[in-house]
């Protein structure tokens, strides 16, 4: 079941029927059909994502599906359509910028429509890539009238307006464009806002490079640097730690750090950087570099689960299941009863909360002048889509073919940079098992990999048994990879037994059965090359 609570600007013409247009205490939000037939609409009441501006929001399902609510000037002839189901299959995220919308598939397609791009329908832009090979997507974000692209490849490519040098070329030679253009490679990481003309790429080195508007600070390079950047410049300051998010408004933009030096329970920081007045900063005046919103709301055994931020307002959920907020509120979106404007952090009172011991599993999603906090606990699909993520990656892809020992380590490390986030000690200890290339050692990996800190623990039991169960299995897996009369019978129901019992959809049993293969080679000494398929 979900929880989705609602406070800001009630629209499309009106957002919760029998609302007023302004709600400013955070109130049960319910689709218009959701009492009409509890069987039929079961899957699609679990909510996965929501992402909302001033086009549109779309609410995205757990089983790939989701439909949007149009803001009510862009209705057009069906005044009625509203919401309607957005026909596209298979849809992994969602993100919604100031008219534009964007989806991305699990097959890694992206679909999107808007001022720049096509106004009326969704159009695949991957497939607009000139390179044939870097049309796989793993990751989207949007800006206003602008839309980023992260390739499996690592490379960015963005598509839309230019005119603040947010695509990372002089706006004055480029303006706009249809297509998407590479933007910068050797990319981990993408970041923007629903609200904002600018966007943030972290490299494999942990440098941050950002461009776009800045008249405010707000991309953080320093006064100095104040509406210069028109290309793609290196943040020289960056708070010590690792990046989680940052996400920006039209006035500000919101950093959320993570000290690594705390193993036990790392401590969550966030910085801001842009203008102060009534525009989510945190702070009562003006900052151009990233620098620490510090509040006595934020207490030491308090830590940031998660924040949003709007076109001129911040919100974080706390480990204390505490929800604070500030900047502008003119329509209640920061859900305090009132519309007062809030300079620096306050409390908001919550209802309670149907699943509150799960705090963990609840987010934040902040529109333009509107806001959602809904539960969207993880379920098993998330582990498959970050598999699919890894096996992707053009590099991995390439080393698993091969049968090299160090190549195989390495595409081990890969496997552990990609779920550990590059977190040393945690590589360090696991090389040694990795050293040894057995399948045994290998389960004992994954298991590792998946019992980190930041996974369900629910969840971790299942893996667990699922590696557990697993051994049985590969000796099987090893006859098939090593006899060339492969028996078609016996991978058949290899396959249909991971899909039945181990829970792993069949793509991701070929994939990962590839570093097997390549493994099986290895510690068999076979120097035939011969061609093995499955």
């Amino acid at each position: 079941m979900n929880e989705i609570l609602f406070f800001g600007r009630n629209e499309y013409p009106k957002f919760i029927k029998n609302e007023p247009n302004q709600i400013t205490k955070p109130i049960q939000f319910k689709f218009e059909n959701e009492n009409e037939n509890e069987n039929e609409n079961e899957n699609e009441k679990q909510i996965k994502q929501i992402s909302s501006s001033d086009f549109s929001t779309i609410f995205l399902f757990k089983n790939g599906k989701a439909i949007e609510y149009l803001n009510e000037n862009d209705l057009n002839e069906n005044p009625n359509q509203n919401p309607s189901k957005i026909q596209i299959e298979n849809i992994q995220k969602v993100t919604v910028g100031w008219e534009n919308e964007a989806i991305l598939t699990k097959e890694g397609n992206v679909f999107a429509k808007g001022r720049y791009i096509n106004p009326n329908e969704f159009i695949n832009i991957s497939s607009l890539i000139e390179d044939t090979n870097d049309r796989i997507i793993q990751d989207i974000v949007s800006g206003i009238f602008s839309i980023y692209l992260l390739t499996s490849n690592q490379n960015v490519y963005g598509i839309g307006s230019n005119q603040f040098g947010q695509l990372g070329f002089d706006s004055e030679i480029l303006k706009k464009t249809k297509k998407p253009i590479l933007m910068m490679k050797n990319v981990s990481k993408i970041f923007s806002g629903n609200t904002s003309h600018r966007i943030f790429l972290l490299n494999s080195n942990q440098e941050l490079f950002v461009c776009g508007y800045n008249t405010y600070g707000q991309l953080g390079l320093g006064e100095s640097k104040k509406d210069k950047p028109k290309k793609l410049t290196k943040i020289q300051n960056i708070p010590k730690g690792k990046i989680i998010d940052i996400q920006s408004g039209n006035f500000h933009s919101i950093m959320l750090i993570e000290n690594e030096n705390e193993n036990e329970n790392p401590k969550r920081k966030l910085y801001s950087s842009g203008y102060y007045e009534c525009n989510g900063l945190g702070k009562n005046e003006n900052t151009y570099e990233f620098t620490e919103i510090k509040s006595s709301l934020f207490e030491n055994d308090d830590n940031i689960l998660d924040f949003s931020v709007g076109d001129e307002s911040t919100l974080i959920l706390t480990s204390n299941s505490k929800l604070i907020g500030f900047g502008h509120n003119e329509y209640g979106q920061l859900g305090t009863g009132d519309t007062n404007n809030q300079l620096i952090p306050i409390q908001i009172e919550l209802p309670k909360l149907r699943f509150n011991e799960d705090i963990s599993n609840y987010h934040l999603s902040c529109g333009y002048d509107k806001s959602f906090l809904y539960y969207s606990p993880l379920s098993f699909s998330n582990l498959e889509e970050d598999l699919i993520k890894l096996f992707r990656r053009k590099e991995f892809c390439d080393i698993s073919f091969k049968t090299k020992n160090g190549e195989i380590i390495e595409a081990h490390n890969l496997i552990l940079k990609y779920r550990l986030n590059q977190n040393e000690n945690e590589i360090e200890k696991l090389k040694e098992i990795i050293s040894k290339k057995s399948i045994k050692e290998s389960n004992q990996i994954f298991e590792m990999i998946y019992s980190n800190r930041k996974i369900n623990p629910i969840l971790y039991l299942e893996i667990k048994e699922i590696i557990n169960l697993n051994e049985k299995i590969e000796e099987t897996m090893k006859r098939i990879y090593l006899n060339e009369n492969e028996n078609e019978n016996e991978k058949d129901f290899i396959i249909e037994k991971k899909e039945k019992q181990y829970k792993f959809p069949k793509l991701i049993l070929i994939m990962r059965s590839e570093l097997y293969r390549g493994m099986f080679l290895s510690v068999t000494n076979d120097k035939s090359n011969k061609s093995y398929r499955l």
